[in-house]
């Protein structure tokens, strides 16, 4: 499979055909084709659990290199601007903003796990790097925080989860990628990783991670797109 990328324009495409059968989110989801996606995301909310976990790929599985696809929305593979620090805040006890290396500090966890997408192509890779539950310890995230939102130096992508699938096991700040360090196509120096959740709800190049009592959207999520978007 070749190496894609996503631009602006096949973003505003791809925005203008989902139009046609979808609302977006500044109007009410109404009529037949609001009252099924309530019904999709209610139903995959109940058949999500917090500790069931993706099964493992074998290493036979891994997705040669240069074949998992790239996707970002900058006109340019986005990279990070000096000093770069993820911010963690909302409803925390210690908000605080990580260097890459306070987050090698934390535990590390790997997994090797299929990355599915909502066109329809799936694809394996490692990553390692540390958990969104950890990091919620770390700084001492609420429990009334039911939502945890996600966003990007990539000309602000963001997404919202919620806090269940956020602080699931295989859920991972990764700053690495088949035993190297992550590569700027690839969302570095840090994306979001899992297998719970379809991709575009993985958010590569992260700034700011918060912690709060609602859900606040998303970039493709405020364009029709599903919000709970579970695997």
């Amino acid at each position: 499979m070749p190496e894609r990328f996503l631009t602006r324009r096949r973003v505003l495409l791809g925005a203008a055909a989902l139009a046609t059968t979808a609302c977006d989110s500044q109007r009410p989801r109404a009529g037949f084709l609001g009252a099924m996606d309530r019904f999709n995301e209610r139903a995959q909310a109940a058949l999500f659990h917090p500790t069931r976990l993706a099964p493992e790929e074998p290493v036979e599985q891994l997705t040669p290199p240069g074949d998992f696809p790239h996707y970002f929305i900058s006109d340019t593979v986005p990279l990070a601007p000096a000093g770069w620090r993820l911010e963690v805040g909302g409803l925390v006890a210690r908000p605080r903003a990580f260097s890459l290396e306070e987050l090698r500090q934390l535990p590390r966890t790997d997994s090797r796990i299929r990355h599915h997408c909502v066109e329809g192509w799936s694809a394996v890779a490692s990553w390692h790097g540390v958990r969104v539950s950890d990091l919620a310890r770390a700084v001492g995230a609420d429990p009334r925080a039911g939502f945890v939102e996600f966003r990007s130096f990539d000309q602000g992508y963001y997404s919202s989860w919620d806090a269940p699938s956020a602080l699931h096991p295989q859920t991972v700040l990764a700053y690495g990628m088949n035993g190297a360090p992550l590569i700027p196509g690839h969302g570095a120096p840090l994306r979001l990783y899992s297998g719970v959740k379809l991709g575009y709800k993985m958010v590569k190049y992260l700034t700011t991670v918060r912690f709060l009592p609602e859900a606040t959207g998303g970039t493709w999520e405020d364009r029709g797109y599903e919000w709970f978007a579970g695997v």
